[in-house]
């Protein structure tokens, strides 16, 4: 049975466990495709759309991280100037 007390008191503390990225499941996903063999012409492309796809996805996020850490560093700022 799972201690609810103990998961929620380890989550607040920042002491969960490490799960795999968003870049390893990308990188996962990359593998995976470029493992794949179409057979016909038809899955050629739809296997190049899907590639594509996964390289927008990971422009997108790079960008989303970058403005995470952004904000991140104006709210440490403004907690700062707060504080003194």
């Amino acid at each position: 049975m799972v201690d609810l007390n103990r998961v929620t008191r380890n989550f607040l503390l920042g002491e969960v466990k490490n799960t795999p990225s968003v870049y390893s499941y990308i990188q996962s996903i990359t593998e995976t495709l470029d493992s794949i063999v179409p057979k016909t012409q038809r899955d050629t492309r739809r296997l190049e759309m899907a590639k594509t796809n996964l390289r927008e996805v990971k422009r997108e996020f790079r960008r989303i991280n970058e403005r995470m850490q952004v904000l991140e560093e104006r709210v440490q700022v403004l907690e700062e100037n707060k504080g003194g």
